[in-house]
């Protein structure tokens, strides 16, 4: 089955968006102007360096579009249940609509996602079943052009022989010092950014959490224990009231993390608030 196309009708995100396109052309078209064609016409570099840097500016301007339209998720005004699984799919008060669990409400988009990780304003769409592996990859190739490009500003300062031709009138040379401080802070910015999402991600991936629901790095040892076991002795289950032990976090995310995890049957019927969801940096809230 293809992929559904979907769009989010956000100025907020329009504008995060086209920081992030604005960013991607300005290393495109500036570092292979002051560094890579540069260094190839005078034999420093081969050019199979300048068509690798292409291809992936290439792959990560694609998978910003893919990751931006792709429906997350969205489920459907008439869901059709399951037969067997009706005990298990709660009625969504924002949208009145019928939603399987680990299913939240984005306010943004305004409908329910299935396994919706969060909302994220860069691609303008939330992050859910069906694109959350698309996501992965915008994380992936974007993490790998910047270092390729911090990479080659590096080495145009510090490694590669002076440049001997070089027309002074233009206007990339006259201010190429100006001009690399401010690639190489953005670069720097996107790095630290994209690292800390990917770690969180690989994070929620291997604890099967999303990001709304994420557990502290200090309790990672505790999912080792058996499922039962932590659900009884960690989370405020019914008839567990003497058992409350949140470890510093509190009783509306402990509640979200326990619906969460809990496959092997049906999630506590206890009412949260979403909107207290810890998210991380970068990420906005549903």
């Amino acid at each position: 089955m293809g992929l559904r196309i979907h769009f989010v009708v956000d100025p907020h995100g329009w504008c995060c968006m086209g920081l992030i396109v604005f960013v991607w052309l300005y290393n495109i078209v500036l570092i292979p102007k002051i560094v890579l064609f540069p260094h190839y016409e005078e034999g420093h570099i081969p050019g199979i360096l300048i068509i690798i840097f292409y291809g992936i500016a290439i792959f990560c301007l694609v998978a910003l579009v893919r990751a931006s339209i792709t429906d997350p998720g969205r489920l459907p005004e008439n869901p059709k249940i399951p037969h067997g699984e009706r005990e298990f799919w709660e009625l969504c008060n924002k949208c009145n609509l019928m939603r399987p669990k680990r299913s939240h409400h984005c306010s943004r988009c305004g409908h329910c996602v299935r396994r919706m990780d969060h909302h994220c304003p860069w691609i303008n769409n939330c992050v859910g079943e069906d694109n959350h592996w698309l996501f992965l990859q915008l994380c992936f190739y974007t993490e790998l052009l910047t270092s390729y490009a911090l990479m080659f500003s590096f080495c145009h300062y510090y490694y590669f022989l002076p440049l001997k031709k070089r027309n002074l009138d233009l206007f990339v040379v006259r201010h190429e010092l100006a001009i690399m401080r401010l690639a190489a802070f953005m670069g720097i910015t996107m790095l630290v950014g994209i690292t800390g999402l990917f770690y969180t991600q690989l994070i929620g991936i291997i604890t099967r959490l999303p990001i709304s629901t994420r557990v502290p790095m200090q309790d990672l040892w505790l999912w080792m224990k058996p499922k039962s076991t932590w659900l009884q002795t960690h989370f405020c289950l019914p008839g567990k009231q003497s058992n409350r032990r949140t470890h510093g976090m509190n009783a509306t995310k402990c509640t979200r993390m326990a619906e969460s995890i809990s496959d092997g049957g049906p999630a506590p019927r206890l009412r949260v608030n979403e909107n207290t969801a810890h998210w991380p940096l970068f990420c906005i809230p549903a």
